[in-house]
């Protein structure tokens, strides 16, 4: 696992900042190293050369370029640095983009639900509601067709019995009695 994944965006940008500052430093001793040995450079052209000198320049010179290559060998793995962890920002920017996409669609679709459950609810209950309807027409239509069919048949019994079936009150000659109280 990279170190630098473990970090937040607020840390990895400190870094940065940090590995730019050492680069900066860097890139000021190599221009400090190149002055200085510019001016031994000239120093030697114009100086009549010395054995001794010489070589004690030879090795100073050396020595100055060694150290030149080694800051050259470390801005090259600070701007690799970067370079990685600038790839890192952008990758997690993009990740941090996506989830807020997906986050944003997520939260649509929660309000949207109430929504697409009525409309749901309301498509399964329309055949159940047309079903109860047609029932309760063919329920009126067959009540309509048995009080017509009782009614025919009621007909039919007093055609045949000649007579209609009217109550009969007998006659009572007693008459109206009051409560009395006492």
């Amino acid at each position: 696992m990279n170190p630098t994944e473990s970090l937040n965006p607020h840390e990895l940008r400190a870094e940065v900042a940090r590995l730019q500052e050492e680069v900066k430093m860097r890139d000021q001793l190599v221009q400090q190293l190149s002055q200085e040995l510019f001016r031994l450079v000239k120093g030697n052209a114009s100086a009549t050369p010395n054995p001794a000198s010489s070589a004690q320049h030879q090795e100073q010179l050396q020595i100055l370029r060694q150290q030149l290559a080694e800051v050259e060998k470390q801005v090259e793995f600070y701007q690799a640095q970067i370079g990685d962890r600038d790839r890192e920002l952008v990758q997690q920017r993009q990740t941090v983009q996506e989830l807020t996409d997906r986050a944003r669609t997520l939260e649509q679709v929660v309000q949207e639900l109430p929504e697409i459950y009525k409309q749901k609810f309301a498509e399964r209950l329309q055949p159940i509601q047309e079903r109860v309807e047609m029932l309760q027409r063919e329920n009126r239509q067959l009540h309509a067709e048995l009080q017509s069919v009782s009614y025919r048949l009621a007909q039919r019994t007093r055609q045949q019995s000649g007579n209609l079936d009217l109550p009969s009150f007998e006659e009572q000659e007693e008459r109206a009695s009051l409560p009395s109280f006492g």
